[in-house]
């Protein structure tokens, strides 16, 4: 059923615009991934380290905002999600190790978001104004921490590197913590009675379709992409 504020599959409220932001999100991982793979392994030069693409791989964001909405909504035990969610990226960080070397992932965005599920219990029970606060300290830290080197990387969470470090997928809690709690505060503040902001409905299913596969498409993808790129390199040679 779908009414010109949200929809409701199963019981469970879907607000369009929140959809959108997914999908888009979606997309440009997409992008920023294909030219991930195209630089590591068909030798194209293209630099992460500043510039275009290294803003635009910061509008990864926009999931982890989604990601704080979307968990107001959840019915089911957020703790659960987590931890399978950890077990999928610690299976990420396995298959990374032996496909990327030094590259592999240590904490990505599937160890940060089964991370987030597992604080979210604790984090609801918090006013919009007490986690704004809380936001804004994650926020201020980010640039201290990243002053600072360990000899391990058991502080990778919080976003301590080791000298040398470098990986194909990071994101510490510090400061993507922080943009998780913004969409905690956006369900708090505006959505938690399950209504879109919007007067209209400009719901599609072909959207819903893809936002609410997100995580198979996360972790389908990029095998896809690589074999692609890895295919396209094979022919040119």
């Amino acid at each position: 059923m779908r009414d010109r504020k949200g929809s409701s599959e199963g019981g469970k409220k879907r607000i369009w615009e929140i959809e959108y932001l997914r999908v888009l999100a979606i997309l440009l991982m997409l992008i920023y991934h294909t030219a991930y793979d195209l630089s590591e392994f068909a030798g194209w030069a293209i630099d992460f380290g500043s510039g275009f693409w290294f803003w635009y791989g910061k509008l990864a964001s926009i999931f982890l905002f989604v990601s704080g909405v979307s968990s107001g909504f959840s019915r089911k035990s957020t703790v659960k999600k987590g931890l399978r969610l950890l077990l999928i990226g610690l299976g990420i960080t396995a298959v990374t190790y032996l496909v990327l070397g030094d590259q592999y992932v240590r904490y990505g965005v599937l160890h940060f978001l089964g991370t987030c599920l597992i604080l979210y219990p604790l984090l609801r029970k918090l006013s919009p104004p007490v986690l704004a606060v809380l936001a804004a300290a994650i926020f201020l830290l980010a640039r201290p921490l990243e002053k600072i080197e360990a000899a391990t990387g058991l502080f990778l969470p919080l976003g301590i590197k080791y000298p040398g470090f470098s990986s194909a997928d990071y994101f510490p809690l510090v400061p993507y913590l922080g943009v998780y709690i913004l969409g905690i505060i956006a369900y708090k503040l505006y959505y938690h009675k399950g209504r879109s902001l919007f007067p209209f409905d400009w719901g599609n299913k072909y959207v819903t379709a893809v936002s609410r596969h997100s995580l198979a498409i996360y972790i389908l993808h990029q095998p896809v992409l690589l074999g692609a790129v890895l295919l396209l390199k094979k022919i040119k040679s």
